[in-house]
């Protein structure tokens, strides 16, 4: 539910106050989203209650005279919550920080949107109305949506513009000029780890498979497999043909070569114990998810800072999504320094207390 529209107040809808990586994602759902906030009755919420301001809704942030309702954070939060939880309850810490995540996002898209128009930027109409004309296909034989259409279209018509000029104004700023050949050096020098390989490690494996819901015998009964399997490697035996024989991985067929692994792509019981190998090492049986497993450490090539001229393309590339992104954040903020705003948190969750090293003092953060 909004306000009465007013020439001093802007109304951004919910459905448009994403910015960056989730206007991004917005614009792709767009359609989509606005479909179901029909659907499920949400877009009727923007009419003003009968009994006029003393019915109003309650309000989660003013930004200026601009008011978001708590009916719309309440919205934006558990779009954001479905997409960054999907795969199941979060801790109460991590919903605490989207909280204050959405909450920033809302009110930096009216401060966004105000900007957009004192620049001067207009909607691409083009575009806005080949998105209407996706919508209205979409929804041509929805019972529902021909009784409201003359009411919602110019709703949905305004939520579109809004995102177009939100999407114009982040190009628009977004937009950086190219590096010198003097700052992509200092750029590649201040930052090495991001130009260096990381150490590798060639491994391959005997994988004796259990299923993971075996009684405790099978898998006493597979690691003393691997316990005779390792004996005779460590006696000689040749691992490829031992690993064509017995293991149940894809690499059996490659003599259980795995090729050339990271650091951190093996599960971490298994990364512990190749870390502590050396070329030639075979390792102890070890009790997987897949089964028992036995690796052998084949080679192990050390991190290496690649050159300037291999990566300048890189450098680049890095460059200016670090340049974009700096530039894009440092106008929210100078927005947000010139605005009045005011959120009403008392329904955010606590924010974890910081996490103190042994001198008490909070730790770095990682």
């Amino acid at each position: 539910m909004k306000p009465k529209n007013n020439s001093n107040i802007i109304n951004i809808s919910a459905a448009t106050r994403f910015s960056g990586r989730w206007l991004i994602i917005a614009q792709q759902a767009a359609l989509l989203l606005l479909g179901a906030m029909f659907c499920a009755g949400a877009l009727a919420a923007d009419a003003v209650p009968p009994g006029g301001a003393a019915d109003a809704p309650p309000v989660f942030a003013t930004v200026g005279k601009s008011i978001i309702t708590q009916q719309e954070y309440d919205m934006a939060f558990a779009t954001a919550a479905r997409s960054r939880f999907y795969h199941g309850k979060p801790p109460d810490a991590a919903i605490a920080l989207l909280q204050r995540e959405v909450g920033d996002k809302l009110v930096a898209n009216i401060l966004l949107l105000r900007e957009a128009q004192r620049r001067g930027l207009k909607p691409d109409e083009t575009l806005v109305n080949q998105q209407l004309a996706q919508f209205e296909q979409r929804y041509r034989d929805n019972e529902q949506w021909k009784q409201a259409r003359t009411q919602e279209l110019p709703r949905i018509t305004r939520q579109l513009q809004e995102g177009n000029l939100l999407r114009q104004l982040e190009k628009l700023v977004r937009d950086v000029p190219a590096p010198s050949e003097k700052q992509l050096q200092e750029f590649y020098t201040a930052h090495p780890e991001k130009f260096t390989e990381p150490e590798r490690q060639r491994v391959a494996i005997i994988l004796l498979k259990v299923d993971p819901s075996s009684p405790t015998e099978v898998w006493q009964q597979a690691l003393k497999s691997g316990e005779d399997l390792t004996a005779r490697l460590r006696g000689g035996a040749d691992f490829a043909e031992l690993a064509r024989e017995h293991s149940g991985d894809s690499s059996a067929e490659q003599g259980g070569d795995m090729g050339y692994l990271h650091s951190g792509m093996l599960a971490d019981a298994a990364q512990e114990h190749i870390n502590k190998l050396k070329p030639g090492d075979i390792s102890d049986p070890i009790a997987l998810m897949e089964g028992v497993a036995i690796f052998r450490l084949t080679e192990r090539t050390p991190p290496k800072l690649n050159s300037f001229e291999d990566v300048k393309e890189r450098a680049r590339n890095l460059w200016f999504t670090e340049q974009s992104d700096t530039a894009w954040k440092n106008l929210i903020a100078q927005l947000r320094k010139k605005a009045s705003v005011h959120v009403n948190e008392s329904r955010y969750l606590p924010l974890p207390a910081p996490v103190e090293d042994t001198a008490g003092k909070p730790a770095e953060k990682k």
